[in-house]
């Protein structure tokens, strides 16, 4: 599982020409599903994303997490972040997972970060999205399931 996270000041989601979600300062998530994920693996990516202290403290530090700030989660699916570019020009997906499985473990991690008392909106699986986003920082992390946890 990949998930790119930027901190925000504010970012929304737009599908058909309507905003479907939308959040203020917090996350916005670009989550890359691969055919080997499972829930075990998206609870600990999930432990990871609400732990960072990537927020800053009284002192400009960077030492608070999104629920020490009150901060909000947008997430979105992203297949594209499993392109393999290694031969030729035109990208591969082949290791990004089915969509039947990606969506079913996208839809358990909006659940699951709700369950956490984050606010939380996003995207629609599958869908042609228009995302927006102030990046604050700018601030942006790749975690990787695969090099965080073996």
């Amino acid at each position: 599982m990949r998930l790119v996270v930027q901190r925000v000041t504010h970012a929304s989601v737009t599908v058909e020409e309507q905003v479907i979600g939308a959040i203020q300062q917090g996350f916005l998530v670009l989550i890359g599903i691969e055919q080997e994920d499972t829930r075990e693996i998206a609870d600990k990516m999930l432990k990871k994303l609400l732990n960072l202290r990537i927020f800053a403290d009284e002192n400009g530090k960077t030492n608070l997490s999104i629920q020490d700030v009150n901060g909000e989660l947008l997430l979105v699916s992203q297949f594209t972040l499993y392109a393999d570019c290694k031969k030729g020009n035109r990208p591969s997906f082949v290791r990004a997972g089915a969509p039947d499985m990606a969506e079913a473990l996208y839809e358990y991690m909006i659940e699951t970060a709700k369950a956490y008392g984050v606010p939380v909106a996003h995207g629609s699986f599958g869908a042609d999205m228009k995302v927006e986003l102030l990046n604050d920082g700018p601030f942006t992390i790749l975690l990787d399931s695969r090099e965080i946890f073996g």
